[in-house]
Protein backbone atom coordinates (compact mmCIF):
# COMPACT_ATOMS: atom_id res chain seq x y z
CA UNK A 1 0.00 0.00 0.00
CA UNK A 2 1.29 3.26 -0.95
CA UNK A 3 1.07 6.14 1.86
CA UNK A 4 1.20 9.97 1.42
CA UNK A 5 2.56 12.39 4.27
CA UNK A 6 -0.66 13.18 6.52
CA UNK A 7 -1.85 9.55 5.76
CA UNK A 8 -3.25 8.63 9.27
CA UNK A 9 -2.07 4.96 10.29
CA UNK A 10 -1.81 2.72 13.20
CA UNK A 11 1.03 0.18 14.00
CA UNK A 12 1.55 -2.47 16.75
CA UNK A 13 3.88 -2.09 19.44
CA UNK A 14 4.96 -3.13 22.63
CA UNK A 15 2.44 -0.83 24.06
CA UNK A 16 -0.16 -1.96 22.18
CA UNK A 17 -1.92 -0.08 19.37
CA UNK A 18 -0.52 3.30 18.38
CA UNK A 19 -2.51 5.75 15.83
CA UNK A 20 -0.05 7.87 14.13
CA UNK A 21 0.54 10.50 11.09
CA UNK A 22 2.99 9.90 8.06
CA UNK A 23 5.64 12.29 8.25
CA UNK A 24 7.94 10.71 5.00
CA UNK A 25 8.36 8.39 2.89
CA UNK A 26 12.21 7.27 3.66
CA UNK A 27 13.88 5.97 0.31
CA UNK A 28 17.91 5.51 1.43
CA UNK A 29 19.37 4.64 4.85
CA UNK A 30 19.82 6.29 7.83
CA UNK A 31 19.22 6.56 12.22
CA UNK A 32 16.67 7.21 13.74
CA UNK A 33 17.37 7.55 17.74
CA UNK A 34 20.47 5.25 17.20
CA UNK A 35 18.47 2.61 15.24
CA UNK A 36 19.56 1.99 11.69
CA UNK A 37 16.94 2.20 8.91
CA UNK A 38 17.96 0.14 6.37
CA UNK A 39 15.11 2.28 3.64
CA UNK A 40 15.86 1.65 -0.10
CA UNK A 41 13.91 3.59 -3.00
CA UNK A 42 13.11 -0.63 -3.75
CA UNK A 43 12.23 -1.41 -0.21
CA UNK A 44 10.95 1.97 1.16
CA UNK A 45 9.86 2.42 4.69
CA UNK A 46 7.79 5.27 6.22
CA UNK A 47 8.84 8.00 9.06
CA UNK A 48 5.53 7.72 11.38
CA UNK A 49 4.82 10.58 14.20
CA UNK A 50 2.55 8.85 17.36
CA UNK A 51 -0.54 11.09 17.93
CA UNK A 52 -0.67 10.76 21.58
CA UNK A 53 3.49 10.76 22.31
CA UNK A 54 4.79 12.82 19.31
CA UNK A 55 7.80 9.83 18.93
CA UNK A 56 8.68 9.49 15.59
CA UNK A 57 9.88 5.95 14.12
CA UNK A 58 10.64 3.82 11.27
CA UNK A 59 8.21 1.44 9.84
CA UNK A 60 8.05 -0.54 6.43
CA UNK A 61 4.55 -0.46 4.69
CA UNK A 62 3.17 -4.02 5.44
CA UNK A 63 3.77 -3.04 9.30
CA UNK A 64 1.40 0.27 9.24
CA UNK A 65 -2.42 0.69 8.19
CA UNK A 66 -3.96 3.34 6.76
CA UNK A 67 -7.12 4.06 8.94
CA UNK A 68 -10.29 6.60 8.26
CA UNK A 69 -10.33 9.49 10.31
CA UNK A 70 -13.82 10.40 9.07
CA UNK A 71 -15.38 8.73 12.26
Amino acid sequence: MVMVNGDHVQWNSVQGIIDGTVVKKLTSPMEIKSHHVSASTEHPEYLVKSDKTGAQAAHKPEALTKIDTDE
